[in-house]
Parts: C-alpha cells; structure tokens; sequence
C-alpha cells in the first residue's frame, strides 16, 4: 500500500470513530433533553396526557418511569431516579397499601407500575414495597382467564386478551418470579404470549391483531377467529416490548425461552417489512398505508425501536435490525421531537389511547384507529422515546 493510501485509510478510521462517538453523544443529548423537560412538566411524578389528569396509578407512568431509570443508567444521572422514587413513595404508603390501586377491577394495566415497585425494593430493601409487589402479584392469582388460560384484559372485558396486556402484567410477573425464585410461574408467562401469538397472527401478514375475544361474542370479534379487523401498530409494539423485557428474566434451561425468543424473532421481521422506506416510521393502522387518513405514529415506532435494538444487544435478534431501529430513531428525532411553547423538548402527534368495547362503543375499525385523539406530552410516548434513545446508544457501544 502506498503512503497516501495509508494516510487517507487512517482519516477515513478516525472520522468514522469520531462521528460514533458524536452519534453516541447526541442520543445521550436527547435521552437527557426530553428526560428532563418531562421531569419538569409533571412535578412529582403527577403526570398528565396532554392535558388530561391522569390517575395516580397509572400505567402510562410505568412506561414513563422505566424510561428514566434507563436514561439514569446511561448518563449517571441520578436525578431521575430521585424523581421516580419520590413518585413511588408518595403512591405507597408505610404499610404497603396503594390508595390508587384498584384491585376489584382486574385490570392487567394495574399490574405496569409493579416493575418499578420491585426496582425500588431491590434498590431500597423497604419492606413496604415488597408488600406492595406481593399485593400486586396477588392480582394475577385471582385474574379471570380465558378457556385456553389467558389472562383476561381486564374484568369488564370478559375472555378477552389484548396484546397491551402482555406489556402491563408479563414483565412484572416474570420479574417477580425471578426475584422471589417461582421457577413454575414461567410456565404460565410463556403460555400468555404463545396463546396471543397463536391466535392473533394473520398467517398472510404476520402481522397480529389488537385483541382476540376466545368466545367470539365481542361485535368487533371474527366469528371465526375472534380477532379484532385492523392491526394497531402500538399494539404489536405493546407486545415486543413486553417480549424484550421478559426474556431476561426467564431461566435459560426454560423450554419457553427459546419459543419467546422465536416469536420475537417473526414479530421482528413482520415489523421491518412494514417499516416505511421513506420515513423508517409505521403507520398507525399498520398494513394501510397510504390509505385516506392513515398515519405515521411515533409511540410504535418509539416502542419497535426499543424492542429491535434492545432484542440485538440482548442477543435475541440477528444483528440486522440494527439498521431497523437506526432508521426509525432518526426518524422520530426528525418527525417527532418538538420544543414546546415555553421551550421543554416533546414528542408530538402521539395517540393517546385506543381500545375496544365500552362506552362509548369502539368497533375497531379502521376509521375508529385513524380519528382516535393525539397530541404532544404523551408520558408511555415519551418514556418509550427514553427507552428508545438510551438503547440506541447501549446497541452502538455493543459493537
């Protein structure tokens, strides 16, 4: 090789270093730009939606607060975990007891916010939040199930599973049973999410849908399949999220390890055939797009990015939906990451909530996905962008 080869070989090596290192500082930089306008816009951990209160214990929280431990992870920040802690503290009382926690509704969503009970027991050892976490456990032993064994939604919603739900119980059940050594309890994790993909997976697509009604009794159920009409993107990122924060839990001569494993492995190709080219964003009703009024949603794409990279660093994924997430995380910062008005960096246009059921009826079609409410300030939105930016970086510093 001759000398100015060598020479312009060695500036080629030095600024691919420095633009990686660069890359890693700015997903450090908006992990703690929009960490911090969120621990200033909802003081106390009183978090809202936009501008709606929520309750104090609140799922969309959860996602939120795993999202700031995360970034307190990556930064060294222990600014955030303050921040949770005294959330969580002021929610459960010296005896354990949640005065926001609703038992009586068996609703899997009561479970999101057990994760980081369990995080601050292990950090804190305060008997007062294992005697929350036994409670919350305790749901699961009288949770309604389906025929087939799968929890139900929640107890208004009858023989229903949806894939939210695997998000809101699976983790902190499996996180639960790690920690207090209930090998068994593995058994029945694994069967939630082979029962979900079984039965929801379009075998045309690969695609899954929202929920499945196992009695067919639901309008918006198949009377054949059960299934919802229209695949939510959220609803699938509910899913692999929930896959990807499982998993480490589970013991590795556990049978269900590598089926879970291989159900993030097909969701994980379903979801880059439908990423979009142009953008590397999804559309909120996943398989329309182009179709009139459909969009690009940045919570799925937030929570596919986490679930890509974080299932490649973990060894879960092949290393090829590295390029997945990349496309999808620039994405979001170009599409999505807005300041607001007094100048707090947001995620924007992110959906508020969909379902099925209730009152007032949601039919689950496409046309009740594509009118459903979204606005900025989103707390599951903008912690699954957390959780996003500081596996971003975690998967770049794996290379």
């Amino acid at each position: 090789m001759n000398r100015p080869n060598a020479r312009a070989l060695g500036f080629a090596v030095v600024f691919l270093l420095v633009m990686q290192v660069f890359s890693v500082a700015q997903d450090q930089v908006w992990a703690k730009r929009v960490a911090d306008a969120a621990i200033l816009r909802w003081p106390e951990g009183k978090v809202a939606r936009g501008n709606e209160k929520l309750s104090d214990w609140a799922y969309d929280k959860s996602v939120l607060f795993s999202g700031l431990i995360q970034v307190s992870r990556l930064t060294s920040d222990e600014r955030y975990l303050a921040y949770v802690e005294r959330a969580l503290d002021r929610l459960v009382g010296p005896d354990g007891t949640i005065a926001s926690y609703k038992p009586n509704e068996l609703s899997l969503d009561e479970l999101a916010l057990g994760r980081q009970v369990l995080f601050l027991y292990e950090r804190e050892h305060k008997a007062k939040y294992y005697k929350a976490a036994q409670m919350l456990r305790h749901q699961l032993d009288l949770q309604p199930r389906t025929p087939s064994g799968g929890f139900w939604h929640k107890q208004r919603y009858p023989n229903q599973m949806w894939l939210d739900g695997l998000y809101m119980a699976e983790p902190f059940y499996a996180q639960y049973s790690a920690m207090f050594h209930d090998k068994k309890a593995f058994d029945d994790i694994a069967h939630q999410f082979i029962l979900v993909e079984e039965h929801t997976r379009d075998p045309k697509t690969g695609l899954l849908y929202h929920a499945w009604d196992e009695s067919r009794q639901q309008k918006w159920a198949d009377k054949t399949t059960g299934d919802s009409p229209n695949f939510w993107s959220r609803a699938m990122g509910w899913y692999a999220m929930a896959l990807v924060d499982t998993l480490p839990y589970f013991p590795k001569d556990h049978p269900g390890r590598a089926q879970l494993i291989a159900i993030l492995g097909r969701l994980a190709d379903t979801i880059a055939k439908y990423q979009d080219q142009q953008t590397g964003l999804w559309y909120q009703v996943t398989d329309r797009a182009g179709a009139p009024g459909n969009y690009l949603e940045p919570s799925a794409a937030c929570m596919f990015t986490y679930a890509l990279a974080k299932g490649v660093r973990l060894g879960y994924l092949d290393s090829k939906y590295r390029a997945n997430a990349s496309r999808a995380y620039q994405g979001i910062l170009h599409r999505f990451v807005r300041q607001d008005a007094s100048g707090r960096w947001t995620l924007i246009d992110t959906v508020y909530s969909a379902g099925l059921g209730g009152t007032p009826y949601r039919d689950g079609s496409y046309e009740y996905y594509i009118h459903e409410k979204a606005g900025p300030d989103d707390p599951k939105g903008i912690g699954a962008f957390l959780l996003a930016s500081s596996e971003m970086e975690q998967v770049r510093n794996s290379r």
